[in-house]
């Protein structure tokens, strides 16, 4: 079985799009998983994605409340199994005014965020081989300071997924934390990864066209 794994997207431009589609055209997956940022709701396969802080947020609402949609499911603090392993998503970004907010008094972009709930919601899966998240932990990536999210480590210590993928920064950069493989993905117009579903290893591929 073929699982893609494919970092932000921002499909809404038009030559990103065209780029993703080429993409699912090439690998043809049995399956895909994706960090975020998606931004195109009618992928051509079946494509588990944990939202980004740049989505239709009224889709993604749709999709939170159960809307079935051919081809998307959205991992919002809930999991799947997906190529047989069990698969994880934590939607949206992290915002220090909005994260102790019931999830119902967030509105227009603000709908981007996590909140406390979503956070204490995922803590209480179970069996989770891998984890989503658009955000990273600390730990993972330095801008001269750490751009990550305590949240999300608090996830792994819950969690102890075996792969972590994440997105949101356009990077590509490994490291073990807390135990976790965790790994934040380049965006997709620049790479995109297959992942060997028994072993967890991800392989890369530029995209050179």
């Amino acid at each position: 079985m073929c699982v893609l794994v494919l970092g932000d997207a921002h499909a809404s431009d038009p030559e990103n799009r065209e780029t993703l589609l080429e993409i699912y055209a090439r690998v043809d997956p049995d399956a895909v998983l994706q960090v975020g940022d998606l931004e195109y709701y009618d992928p051509p396969a079946p494509t588990w994605f944990a939202a980004g802080n740049n989505e239709d947020f009224d889709v993604v609402d749709l999709l939170r409340a159960g809307q079935q949609r051919e081809n998307l499911r959205l991992l919002a603090s809930t999991v799947a199994e997906v190529a047989g392993r069990r698969v994880a998503g934590l939607s949206g970004n992290y915002a220090p005014t909005q994260f102790d907010l019931p999830r119902e008094e967030l509105e227009g972009d603000r709908r981007r965020h996590f909140v406390r709930d979503d956070v204490e919601r995922a803590a209480e899966l179970e069996e989770v081989d891998v984890l989503l998240t658009h955000e990273a932990p600390k730990g993972l990536l330095s801008y001269g300071y750490d751009p990550g999210c305590e949240h999300v480590n608090t996830l792994l210590e819950d969690l102890s997924p075996d792969l972590c993928l994440v997105g949101h920064h356009h990077t590509h950069h490994e490291a073990e934390i807390q135990g976790t493989r965790v790994v934040s993905l380049a965006p997709a117009w620049e790479r995109y990864y297959t992942l060997e579903t028994e072993t967890l290893a991800l392989e890369e591929q530029d995209v050179e066209w």
